[in-house]
């Protein structure tokens, strides 16, 4: 936690007598003699303090009044967004003191405490938190708004995970607990193991985590969050509790609880902070019991466009053109988890007309989609990817959605649908859009069915936005520089970049969501007559001659120098990249 102390060395001690801070505004010429009448008649209305009467009436700008106690008190001013404070501290004062006083303990050291204060004028705030903490309080301003903010924060997991677990661990470890019976009662939203998921859930949520880990270990219980696509880890030592936890979850789901050596996938609905969340669940036998892993769809947020996705503006012209033909194929491609199916879904969603006739086959569906006739794919019962793509050719489609293409089968009917009147979008393992073709060809496809059907690829990856209120300017280090000099060809071209310094609002990652990164191949000129010739060597060199073809490291690279991701991510997306 950082040292508040050295800020300054004027710290003030207890307030003397009570401090008229309207007299003190007025006889510093901050404010007039009439803005503090007409201040204190509005007080009399409202009941609020005077310092914030004087804010909301725009007599005085809040970050002046603060600057201005500060100074007069001598005591230092305190951005608690940029701060990182322990929850265990600031739990000394109880939340309803903290919140009726507007304060907060930010610090405690061996015999004083830094105390937070929106109004550090408040004698009665004082002497409240001098009697429950029992230590000299040294006082520091903080706006009121962040303040408040940030106790919704620090107070919010009082029954945290770790409370809950120990909870659920107690009624487990009294022997005489029927599990089955305490997972499907009818009381069972107040059982421990309930609110221990609905917590789970609920951080998930706040966080815009994208999927929740629970590994069972022999002496541990491990619960992982991704977020903005890294892992943040939560140990607990309950781990008699992951059965309990696993069982619920597959009650959820439909899942078979009696089974515990084999796989199972399943999904449910559950409604999180007025938030719709699809969960897809997927269970596997481990070491310890049963790993869990949850994919989290919210529904709520609805289906982003090309614009929201970050697709540059002279990309997304292309694009549009490109899904608008009557025939042909895009296939978007792109490693595990970087946004393929959400860009589908823009291109989808745009194509949504009455007059277009589409239909998709998916494993799973995950959005829905009005006027779209969506496949859910059963590999158990037969119904494949391909056996429902020859089904759909049947039903007069004009656009045709196949969640991957994983086999020569699919390919080949995906292809053929492109040349016989169909639009068809589809995805594909691959780290490049130049790489898509080589991997086809591997697949089985012949080249002239490929340069007859596709019309263009989409590459893309997902970098972490950095967070636009801790973003600080960053000179690269000679790692860094090695990696630049080896793709920077334009060695006049000055780039400028940052990086995140961490603060409450990004939760000390620095980064604050996700954009993606692009690049796009269309099929034309020397591509075409390579790909004919199956050239794989020469599709690389027409495409990398393509003036208008931008690799996803330049790409990532202009972002970064346009500070809207730092050069660690660029270099993170683009070491998997085939350039």
């Amino acid at each position: 936690m950082a040292d508040l102390s050295a800020d300054t060395k004027a710290a003030a001690q207890a307030p003397q007598r009570k401090i008229r801070i309207g007299d003190l505004l007025v006889s510093n010429g901050v404010i007039t003699e009439a803005q503090l009448m007409s201040a204190l008649a509005e007080q009399k209305k409202t009941g609020q303090k005077l310092g914030y009467t004087l804010v909301d009436m725009g007599v005085i700008d809040e970050m002046r009044l603060l600057e201005f106690l500060s100074q007069q008190l001598q005591i230092q001013f305190v951005d608690v967004v940029n701060l990182r404070v322990d929850c265990q501290v600031v739990r000394l004062l109880p939340e309803t003191v903290a919140r009726r006083y507007r304060m907060a303990v930010l610090e405690n050291r061996e015999h004083e405490v830094l105390l937070g204060m929106a109004d550090p004028t408040d004698l009665f705030a004082y002497d409240e938190a001098s009697r429950l903490l029992k230590k000299r309080v040294r006082q520091a301003v903080v706006r009121e708004a962040d303040l408040l903010r940030m106790l919704g924060r620090w107070y919010q997991d009082q029954e945290d995970l770790s409370e809950l677990a120990g909870e659920l661990h107690q009624e487990l470890a009294e022997g005489d607990v029927d599990l089955q019976q305490m997972l499907t009662a009818s009381g069972a939203e107040d059982a421990p193991v309930v609110r221990l998921l609905q917590k789970l859930f609920d951080d998930a949520v706040q966080h815009n985590a994208s999927d929740i880990h629970i590994e069972p270990e022999e002496r541990l219980l491990r619960i992982r969050q991704r977020v903005d696509g890294i892992l943040h880890e939560r140990v607990m030592n309950e781990v008699r509790i992951a059965p309990a936890l696993v069982q619920r979850l597959k009650l959820l789901a439909n899942l078979d609880i009696s089974e515990k050596r084999l796989p199972q996938d399943g999904r449910f609905q559950i409604k999180v902070k007025n938030h719709q969340v699809d969960v897809r669940l997927s269970t596997m036998p481990v070491a310890y019991g049963e790993a869990v892993v949850m994919r989290l769809l919210d529904q709520t947020s609805g289906i982003l466009s090309f614009e929201e996705l970050g697709v540059p503006d002279e990309m997304r012209d292309r694009l549009r053109q490109v899904i608008r033909r009557p025939h042909g194929m895009l296939l978007v491609t792109g490693p595990t988890g970087s946004g393929k199916t959400t860009t589908l879904y823009a291109g989808l969603n745009e194509l949504n007309k009455p007059q277009h006739k589409i239909i998709t086959v998916e494993d799973p569906v995950e959005y829905r989609l009005p006027r779209v006739n969506q496949v859910q794919v059963h590999e158990q019962i037969g119904l494949s990817f391909a056996r429902v793509l020859r089904t759909a050719l049947r039903q007069d489609p004009d656009v045709i959605l196949v969640g991957e293409m994983r086999d020569l089968e699919t390919a080949q009917i995906g292809l053929r649908a492109a040349i016989t009147g169909h639009f068809v979008l589809s995805t594909l393992h691959t780290n490049s859009a130049i790489g898509t073709i080589s991997r086809l060809i591997d697949m089985g496809a012949p080249g002239y069915l490929i340069a007859t059907a596709l019309e263009a690829v989409l590459a893309q990856r997902l970098v972490r936005r950095l967070c636009r209120h801790c973003a600080v300017t960053h000179v690269p280090d000679e790692h860094e520089a090695a990696w630049l000099a080896r793709q920077q060809q334009d060695d006049s071209l000055e780039l400028r970049f940052k990086q995140g310094g961490g603060c409450d609002r990004c939760n000390h990652t620095g980064y604050r969501g996700r954009v993606g990164v692009y690049e796009l191949l269309e099929m034309r000129g020397d591509l075409l007559v390579a790909l004919r010739n199956q050239d794989i060597d020469g599709f690389a060199a027409a495409a990398k001659a393509d003036p208008r073809f931008k690799p996803i490291a330049t790409a990532a690279l202009e972002m970064a120098s346009a500070g809207q991701t730092s050069l660690a991510e660029v270099m993170r997306v683009s070491g998997d990249a085939d350039h």
